[in-house]
């Protein structure tokens, strides 16, 4: 071994032991009689320090490295005057004896921080620097100890692991499939698999029972914020049971994962929500509940939720029923109650309408309501509403005194994805 240590394990237990590291080179400071240099590697970073007095050709060495060079060095753990509690070995630095140049590097095209000055594209053409930043590499670490302890628990409850093929025949899925030319069979294609659907079913007909797999899946679409060509997912597959029971499989399996890979001992009740309950409050079918911004449904048409009866929809489009052109000819209102924002200025709402009428959301504007703290209620639409009319919407949309009611209105398909982003760029702010 080139190194006795990573740069990420030394401490005050280590004082007066003689110790090479290995690494590349994070930061160089030279301060005239002493040249200081931050050594990474994946388990940390630990301070090399370099004395004039000492060893001036060696410091002299030292000042020619440059940003990510990759070194080993050896000396003496000392303590540290100036003590660093933002990393682990932030009490200890080495006194370099020996140091060797292991690869030079040219300047790297953007800085090798958590916060990085390289755009996306930049980082992208130099992926392997790009991996050397803590972020990436913490999501790494973090998606192998998922798929371990996803083995571990699955293996405890008598799932067999079993990799299907990747090469198949094209089966009917939610999306395009990947085609590969076959060389043998010319005009011929085998498809990427959209899920192993076809082999997991063969496997329960087979009597396996109990099957999984962390499995790459691959479909042709076009890429968006939660679609991409490829991705891989825990797939399972159970025989004999009831919904109940694969219920209560995945909530054991997140439980654990949060107790293993993130020491969060999860032992309340997960939530559950059926779909319908999920897109009638908050507008999708994968809510984000981390602030409770739900929609009130005003106005919706018979095919969108067709548990709703005409009498429940009529009641729901009473409450904004006027001459207000917008409202009467939408197919779809929607409203988000946002708490405390009642005191929003002019500058704000407009800057919320323009937010709206971005390409991104495309709707053509957007109507609030001011429910003041005194009581009172203040609107753009109020030539088209009383003030009593204002305060029945307000109780539709469950809003209190200080809130802030957004109205959107149009296509029901479009009006409500611009509900769902508008309620996800409140909660931030």
């Amino acid at each position: 071994m080139l190194r006795t240590n990573t740069c990420g394990e030394l401490n005050s237990n280590n004082i007066k032991q003689t110790v090479t590291l290995c690494g590349w080179v994070q930061k160089s400071r030279d301060l005239g009689g002493m040249t200081f240099i931050d050594l990474r590697d994946r388990y940390g970073i630990t301070q090399l320090v370099f004395n004039m007095e000492t060893n001036k050709e060696l410091c002299e060495q030292a000042r020619k490295l440059g940003r990510e060079f990759v070194i080993k060095a050896t000396g003496v753990v000392t303590e540290r005057s100036n003590k660093n509690a933002k990393i682990a070995t932030g009490d200890i630095e080495i006194m370099v004896d020996e140091l060797s140049i292991l690869n030079v590097s040219k300047t790297p095209p953007f800085t090798i921080e958590d916060e990085t000055d390289g755009g996306d594209d930049l980082r992208m053409k130099y992926r392997y620097l790009d991996l050397r930043r803590n972020p990436v590499r913490e999501n790494l670490i973090l998606r192998s100890k998922i798929g371990k302890v996803t083995r571990d628990y699955l293996d405890s409850l008598n799932f067999i692991e079993v990799e299907t093929p990747v090469l198949i025949k094209s089966t009917p899925e939610g999306a395009r499939d990947f085609l590969v030319p076959s060389r043998m069979n010319q005009g011929q294609f085998y498809a990427l698999p959209q899920s192993p659907q076809t082999f997991k079913q063969l496997l329960m007909v087979a009597g396996f029972d109990r099957y999984f797999q962390i499995v790459k899946c691959f479909r042709d679409e076009d890429l968006r914020a939660d679609r991409q060509p490829e991705f891989t997912q825990i797939d399972c597959e159970m025989c004999f049971v009831e919904q109940e029971d694969i219920l209560q499989m995945f909530e054991g399996l997140v439980k654990r994962i949060f107790k293993d890979v993130k020491g969060i001992d999860y032992s309340e009740v997960v939530e559950r929500m059926t779909w319908e309950e999920a897109m009638w409050q908050y507008g999708n079918d994968k809510p984000d509940i981390r602030f409770d911004l739900k929609i009130s449904n005003l106005k919706i048409p018979a095919h969108t939720f067709p548990s709703k009866t005409l009498e429940q929809r009529e009641q729901l489009e009473a409450v904004i029923k006027s001459d207000f052109v917008v409202f009467n000819e939408a197919e779809t209102v929607l409203a988000i109650c946002v708490p405390n924002c009642s005191e929003y200025t002019r500058k704000q709402t407009d800057e919320l309408v323009e937010w709206v009428k971005r390409p991104q959301i495309g709707m053509k504007g957007l109507a609030f309501i001011k429910c003041n703290v005194d009581g009172s209620f203040k609107s753009s639409i109020d030539k088209f509403y009383t003030e009593e009319q204002l305060k029945n919407i307000g109780t539709s949309c469950n809003a209190n005194a200080g809130d802030l009611i957004l109205i959107l209105a149009g296509a029901e398909e479009k009006t409500r994805k611009a509900t769902i982003d508008l309620s996800i760029e409140m909660g931030k702010k």
